[in-house]
């Protein structure tokens, strides 16, 4: 890990296993299980409900991992599925799972009300629950492991006024693409952004411009409607998208229209897609946020609980429908513009042969990757 990517103190205060590399092959349906050695039969058994593929690429290609790689090594067996994005699929799912012999229960929602539903219903048969990334709101998961979104959401909002700073823009334009209605993380992140941008907009500084949210994270969607919004406002001057592929879905029109590169585009997750935008100068920044962290970090949480412990939480994050104040493990996100891109790559989240393809090559050389 390079010094200075991000603290570690919040998931190490958790963190009971020891970590082993490990393959993956989850079959069509997006499940992989594991029995438990003779030995950790005593255990009980942790299900994993995975959101969808479309709203961002790391659900399969870094929590699906980094998960099995945590109870792999702990020996606790367990079930991974992906409801991609199916609501009855995502209750059907959970059902299984109980019935099957889950002890812990692991979710990443696909809103609140079905996301309740299912917590509810693991609860009744005596089965912990951990909300993963997505606060269930009035849910009362017995835990919530996720990064600190509203910070995310400021880190972009910051982001944003230093691309635009650099590109010495006068009074610029705005426009928020944001996230899904249904996910409280969009939510978080827009609080974050607005606390940024909104004094810009009341001082006169920027002008505000269209503000539309994307149904279910969707790029296609998204697509659609900052084309709307281009065609109705052509002078916009800046777009805040609230991840990589709500940026991408916004740079694939400024490139139809000749003005990718020159309006300033943010995103999050770190996707290769989003560092090659950025290496390419059409998006300005994403936010890193070390997967590998949080999954350790609920992995834990949920080893320890299958074990019959009671792990410690580091602090408490309050549901604003219910009140109550949930466990939580909260991790830093990490700003990335040009000059940082190295670090996503050093920190092993994704490697210099998957970015630094082709044409991006030589954009890498001069981004410092090695």
């Amino acid at each position: 890990m390079r010094k200075g990517i991000l603290s570690l103190t919040a998931a190490a205060a958790v963190m009971t296993v020891g970590l082993a590399a490990c393959g993956s092959d989850g079959g069509d349906t997006g499940a992989q299980s594991s029995a438990a050695p003779a030995e950790s039969k005593a255990a009980g058994k942790v299900g994993v409900i995975l959101p969808d593929s479309k709203s961002s690429a790391r659900w399969e290609t870094a929590d699906r991992k980094y998960l099995e790689e945590a109870f792999k090594a702990a020996g606790v067996a367990y079930d991974i599925q992906n409801a991609q994005g199916d609501k009855n699929q995502f209750q059907t799912i959970a059902d299984q799972m109980i019935t099957n012999g889950a002890t812990v229960l692991m979710i990443v929602n696909l809103d609140s009300g079905t996301g309740k539903a299912v917590l509810d219903k693991a609860k009744a048969q005596g089965v912990a629950t951990i909300d993963y990334d997505r606060l269930t709101l009035n849910g009362g998961a017995s835990y919530y492991v996720s990064f600190d979104n509203t910070k995310v959401g400021t880190l972009q909002g910051e982001g944003l006024v230093k691309c635009l700073t650099d590109k010495k823009a006068e009074k610029p334009l705005v426009a928020y693409l944001n996230g899904s209605p249904t996910d409280n993380n969009a939510t978080l992140f827009k609080n974050g952004y607005d606390g940024v941008l909104k004094p810009k907009f009341d001082a006169g500084e920027y002008t505000k411009g269209p503000d539309e949210s994307v149904p279910e994270w969707d790029n296609t969607k998204a697509g659609t409607i900052f084309e709307q919004m281009l065609t109705e406002k052509p002078d916009i001057a800046g777009v805040l998208a609230a991840n990589d592929g709500l940026g991408n879905a916004a740079i694939t029109i400024l490139k139809k229209n000749n003005l990718n590169g020159k309006i300033p585009v943010t995103g999050q997750d770190a996707t290769v897609q989003g560092l090659q935008n950025i290496l390419a100068g059409d998006q300005c920044m994403t936010v890193y946020k070390a997967i590998k962290k949080e999954a350790d970090a609920a992995a834990a949480l949920a080893i320890g609980l299958a074990k019959g412990e009671k792990p410690a939480a580091t602090g408490t994050v309050k549901d604003t429908e219910s009140g109550q104040d949930v466990p939580s493990v909260l991790l830093d996100p990490q700003p990335i513009f040009f000059e940082n891109v190295k670090d996503v790559v050093a920190d092993g989240f994704v490697t210099k042969e998957e970015l630094c393809t082709g044409d991006f090559a030589a954009k890498c050389t001069e981004a410092g990757i090695q």
